[in-house]
């Protein structure tokens, strides 16, 4: 019997012109793939974007997610005060003399880390719970006495363990303590178009609307250019849902509701790259869950061959990703344990019906397909052993 059970995820989006995700020059990011250039977002974009939608559409509690920052002092210090209604001075000493056995290199600021640090907020709690009962007398002691009574308390341990839905998806490396890294249980592709792509410039002005009565000159008070691509986009991630549970502590019904909140995130965010001068939101046309009790299967090889039409990109790529689905299915024997795909539902007289429900089945809505793969998941996950 397998130990691992995997959750694919295939996303078809159209996105107009837009610049989502910038190189260092300020281009849109490219990849070339196939002998042909193609727009590209990176992984770590779109997994900023979903853990953002976490928070702000999905409403997910602070306590079950986590935050990346530098800052992890200067907000234990916060949450001490908040809780135990010391000054701002004291709760700085104390918080210090917490995170002092973390070995955590300090930054160019005092009182911040060299790098970023992704706990969850329930775990800074969980500190402050440590230490709740006798504040007062802790903060009465001054330098070494204040930190060789604290080093005793489990705080490395604390946040071993406890791990927000977003921690436990996305893993956590902690160069100068290896004990506090986190296995990642989903990992995110970077997103290429199914086709060939190109940069563009936009040419902008702007004009005062205030002139100076006696100017003389009409012409703009600034020009300047931007640059965007626009593409049909092939998003890909996986989620080893063994590994979400481990990390989650081996609840069963955790680890099926940080993957529903996952799929939806996943689907439903977008970059946030010039989007003032874009407004370049758009939703998938096509999101597929696919299991697996084998390993993770990228599809990607469906758009080696650069899609090329002039009557629009969607349905194609929809075809390529259905053939290159059944192809991995009857050539390799990766044969899904389920499909579950909201795409557009095809007209019934298109030659291409069939091998799309071949492929994908009968077409779902977003919130069907959640709710199968959760059903789906609730009864693997009891059939094999926590790891």
């Amino acid at each position: 019997m397998t130990s691992k059970i995997y959750v694919d995820l295939h996303v078809i989006q159209s996105v107009p012109p837009s610049c989502l995700n910038r190189d260092d020059a300020g281009s849109p990011k490219q990849a070339v793939y196939g002998g042909a250039r193609r727009a590209r977002v990176s992984s770590q974009a779109w997994k900023r974007a979903t853990r953002l939608a976490f928070r702000d559409e999905l409403a997910i509690p602070q306590n079950k997610l986590g935050v990346r920052t530098t800052r992890i002092s200067s907000l234990l210090a916060d949450r001490l005060r908040e809780r135990t209604k010391i000054d701002a001075e004291a709760a700085g000493r104390l918080s210090t003399a917490l995170l002092h056995d973390l070995k955590i290199s300090e930054g160019k600021n005092a009182g911040e880390t060299a790098y970023l640090l992704f706990f969850g907020w329930a775990q800074l709690d969980a500190i402050v719970d440590l230490v709740a009962g006798q504040v007062d007398e802790l903060v009465a002691l001054a330098g070494d006495a204040l930190a060789k009574t604290v080093a005793d308390l489990p705080v490395r341990e604390t946040l071993a363990v406890g791990h927000s839905i977003d921690v436990a998806l996305f893993g956590r490396m902690v160069a100068d303590l290896s004990t506090l890294n986190v296995e990642a249980a989903a990992q995110v592709a970077h997103a290429i178009s199914t086709h060939p792509a190109e940069i563009e410039f936009d040419y902008f002005t702007a004009v005062d609307d205030q002139p100076r009565p006696d100017r003389e000159d009409v012409g703009a008070s600034m020009i300047g250019t931007v640059e965007f691509t626009s593409a049909t986009l092939y998003r890909y991630a996986t989620v080893g849902m063994h590994q979400l549970r481990a990390n989650l502590g081996g609840d069963d019904d955790a680890a099926v509701q940080a993957l529903g909140a996952f799929i939806r995130a996943f689907a439903k965010s977008m970059p946030t790259g010039h989007q003032n001068t874009f407004a370049h939101r758009t939703i998938p046309s096509l999101v597929s869950a696919v299991v697996r009790q084998d390993q993770p299967v990228n599809l990607v090889s469906a758009f080696e061959r650069p899609v090329r039409s002039q009557s629009g990109l969607v349905a194609e790529s929809t075809v390529r990703l259905a053939r290159e689905l059944t192809k991995a299915s009857k050539r390799w024997g990766a044969t899904p344990a389920l499909v579950a795909t909201e795409y557009d539902r095809p007209d019934g007289s298109s030659p291409d019906t069939a091998e799309l429900r071949e492929a994908f089945g009968s077409p779902l809505g977003l919130d069907e397909v959640i709710r199968t793969v959760e059903t789906d998941m609730r009864t693997r996950l009891r059939e094999i052993a926590p790891r």
